[in-house]
């Protein structure tokens, strides 16, 4: 077994759903307004997935993308990694049906279940792989259909989430790639943002289902407090053992969860927002998608150039978090 010294994406895609729903069609659905969203979120828009549009479907398109980016074959895979909580159904893993949607080998496929920290766990899990010599090529989706578990009656909630899917192919790189990883995760808060039922613990039932137990309950205000701290806390413990600053960071990439809380962790990194990239306005908090299919926009836009040091860095249910340092 052969050990390879760097890893870094040689391949990004996204996808996202045709339909937006803006915030004034949810004025027509809900007791809410265009300015209370946004002002609250930063929230403008999101994509909503077809009825028939799954979450491998999702996945699917992103990885496809994202394969020939990287002007690779299906079958030059050696992983497959999907980061999603909606996933098609409890089992098989949506990985197993992303591998067979797009005629990769037998390789193996498993889902990550951390939210919206999903596509930097991927990764970190990724890296260890390829670093180690097991496999050389990994594809890690990071893909969501939250409109599927949201309770669409729920103003405090419903304006948050949207639909999409990104993928990133790893493997060995001659220079720069990932530097540094850093995860993290809290069970004694994992009652602030979570889906009670479906599970062992509640099993889906007529009073589950009128009890509306099948939707996302979350505590946002507690939230809120959490994710500034920790993000931040992700930031630094990502870039300390470099030596990095936060004048060394050419961008932040960071889950894409809300606009106050972004511009509070850019305030307590000591960063000024035009390093801080956001898309929330277009898309919403898509979970786990978000870091991904913002790292793709990323990239198009060029934001990023050859040489450049991001950070990743996101914070979901679990509670959960985590943050990379790539350099380009």
């Amino acid at each position: 077994m052969c050990e390879i010294k760097k890893v870094g994406i040689i391949g990004l895609g996204a996808y996202l759903p045709e339909r937006v729903l803006t915030n004034k069609d949810l004025e027509k659905m809900v007791d809410t307004t265009d300015e209370w969203i946004t002002s609250r979120s930063g929230i403008k828009e999101r994509r909503i997935a077809r009825p028939d549009e799954a979450t491998s479907d999702m996945a699917t398109e992103a990885a496809k993308r994202a394969l020939k980016d990287a002007n690779l074959k299906p079958e030059d895979i050696d992983l497959i990694i999907v980061a999603t909580i909606t996933p098609d159904m409890f089992f098989p893993a949506t990985a197993c049906l992303v591998q067979e949607k797009i005629g990769a080998k037998t390789c193996p496929a498993f889902d990550v279940s951390v939210a919206c920290s999903g596509f930097i766990y991927g990764i970190a899990i990724a890296e260890q792989f390829i670093r180690s010599g097991t496999y050389k090529y990994a594809l890690v989706i990071a893909a969501e259909k939250l409109s599927a578990i949201t309770d669409w009656s729920d103003r405090s909630t419903c304006v948050l989430f949207g639909d999409g899917a990104g993928a990133a192919v790893l493997g060995p790189v001659e220079k720069g790639g990932i530097l540094s990883v850093f995860l993290g995760a809290n069970g004694k808060q994992g009652d602030l943002i979570k889906l009670p039922a479906g599970g062992s613990r509640i099993p889906a039932s007529k009073k589950s289902v009128e009890d509306k137990l099948h939707f996302i309950k979350m505590n946002g205000a507690e939230l809120f407090k959490h994710a500034v701290k920790v993000m931040a806390d992700a930031a630094l413990q990502a870039t300390a053992p470099l030596g990095l600053k936060a004048e060394d960071i050419s961008l932040v990439i960071p889950h894409q969860a809300n606009l106050r809380i972004l511009n509070a962790v850019a305030k307590r990194m000591g960063l000024s927002t035009d390093k801080i990239y956001l898309n929330i306005e277009r898309y919403g908090n898509m979970s786990a998608a978000s870091s991904a299919v913002a790292l793709v926009e990323a990239v198009k836009e060029g934001r990023i150039k050859k040489g450049d040091k991001i950070l990743l860095d996101a914070f979901g249910g679990g509670l959960s978090w985590g943050a990379i340092v790539i350099e380009w």
